[in-house]
């Protein structure tokens, strides 16, 4: 049988060359061994006759390039015949690169995360040094790690290019990367050196003791990343065990330290937001407040909208009808519930018992959210901040109006009135109230209704929206009763 013993430095390049000669000779996975170096298998010294490299073309997917550049570097002895069974494959299953329910390209790209997390670690926990003398034309430093996998020789480059100006070392128990006059070389492993302490380690762990935040102590999130195994390699991780200790004390003294009143700009701003709508008074009737309204500038949706759509309807109406916000005829028009929702709305409402004439129809924001797209404007959702600031107007409305029930259609409207938009399909059908108290009838918006692409799904739902707006009629003569 084939045994391919793979050399410690370059090891992924020749994993690729062999792997080419492989292929090339259609030697198939189950009859090749592999090992990396002596430490790994000392049973051959080399390649037998055949399998020499090989610069056959083979294409593969750049995908696979990367896996193999990184799974390489991985401890894990098979990686290299996992590697090379997956290319085999390759020849012949197209998309398998893309196929998330294989096993065996899974566990490769799990090995792949492995290396990656572990180079990750080595750029954040390796702790230089100075072994030189100051006033030397380069400085010298030396650092120990101990890698999970074999990633010094990946990621020696990046020290390279952040300590160019100096020379160094960095030992592990595989390999030893070395970095002198500007040239990156590689050496045999070694058993940990003795490098002395340097000035700074006080200067950093005096540093690290200082940001510490015993308020904020999370253990667990902690070793996460920066695990125990690299704590014995780390100057500043010998006094984590005493800041951990000290940490519930520490955070006790440091409230018992807080000032007790807030500064005096902290004290303006809570006094503003403390006062109602920015101590603003409502308008005192429906003519004053679309004045208002198409002055608004409250949030930054008055740029690009047509006009504001003020609620239209009578002053003593019973039933109040809001909707989520103005659609692209609703802006051009400057008035609620003109375009297609609308009018699906008005149908199913005289269906269902209800006088739209009769109610008063408004949205819970006043200006149209969209996004361009050609000669279109689509539709977008207006977020948390935008439904606050048009709350105002919605509130002016009730208060003006004095609606016995409110008739809430969609998220939008759901949060502006009940705070909440969570759930409005497990909601609908049910009665909540504003902070005034005011009933809030939940169901869908009829937009939602129109966007349905299945026919029989999109009869079903405007079957069930017309039972709510029948239940909606039904409480509000209960109301008007009582």
């Amino acid at each position: 049988m084939p045994h391919v013993a793979l050399p410690r430095i370059e090891t992924d390049k020749a994993w690729r060359d062999a792997a080419r000669g492989l292929i090339a000779r259609r030697v198939p996975p189950e009859e090749v061994t592999w090992s990396r170096g002596a430490a790994d298998d000392d049973l051959f010294a080399q390649a037998p006759e055949g399998i020499a490299p090989s610069r056959a073309t083979l294409k593969v997917p750049r995908e696979f390039v990367s896996l193999a550049g990184s799974v390489t570097w991985h401890r894990d002895p098979e990686r290299f015949a996992r590697l090379y069974a997956l290319l085999w494959r390759l020849r012949s299953e197209k998309g398998l690169m893309e196929d998330r329910g294989d096993t065996a390209l899974a566990k490769l790209r799990s090995m792949e995360k492995a290396v990656h997390r572990d180079r990750h670690k080595m750029t954040a926990f390796v702790r230089f040094r100075e072994i030189g003398a100051r006033d030397a034309a380069r400085r010298r430093f030396a650092a120990w790690f101990e890698p999970t996998h074999y990633t010094l020789e990946p990621t020696a480059p990046f020290f390279a290019r952040r300590f160019a100006d100096m020379d160094w070392m960095i030992a592990t128990p595989d390999l030893t990367a070395a970095f002198e006059d500007g040239r990156l070389s590689f050496h045999d492993g070694q058993p940990k050196p003795d490098i002395p302490d340097d000035a700074t380690e006080e200067l950093w762990g005096t540093y690290f003791r200082n940001i510490f935040n015993p308020a904020r102590l999370k253990i667990g999130a902690m070793t996460s990343e920066m695990p125990k195994k690299y704590w014995k390699n780390l100057p500043e991780a010998r006094h984590i065990p005493e800041m951990i200790a000290t940490a519930h004390a520490r955070a006790e003294a440091m409230q018992a330290a807080a000032p007790t009143l807030p500064p005096i700009r902290a004290a303006k701003i809570t006094e503003r937001l403390a006062a109602p709508d920015l101590l603003r008074a409502a308008p005192e009737g429906l003519d004053q407040l679309r004045a208002e309204e198409n002055a608004c500038t409250r949030c930054p949706l008055y740029e690009t909208a047509t006009q504001a759509v003020p609620g239209e309807g009578p002053r003593d109406a019973d039933l109040m009808v809001v909707g989520e916000q103005p659609g692209d005829h609703e802006d051009l028009a400057g008035r609620p519930f003109v375009g297609p929702a609308g009018q699906l709305f008005d149908r199913l409402a005289r269906e269902a018992g209800i006088d739209r004439s009769r109610a008063f129809v408004t949205n819970a924001v006043k200006h149209f959210k969209f996004t361009p797209k050609g000669k279109r404007r689509i539709h977008q959702n207006p977020n948390t901040s935008e439904i606050k600031a048009c709350r105002f107007w919605v509130q002016s409305e009730i208060e003006i109006v004095k609606p016995k029930l409110i008739l809430a259609m969609g998220g939008t409207a759901a949060e502006s009135l009940t705070g909440s938009r969570k759930g409005i399909l497990a909601r609908r059908g049910t009665v909540e109230a504003t902070e005034g108290g005011v009933p809030v009838f939940l169901t869908v918006h009829p937009s939602y209704l129109l966007r349905l692409p299945d026919p029989a799904l999109r009869d079903d739902e405007i079957d069930k929206f017309r039972a709510d707006l029948v239940s909606a009629q039904a409480h509000l003569e209960e109301l008007r009763a009582s």
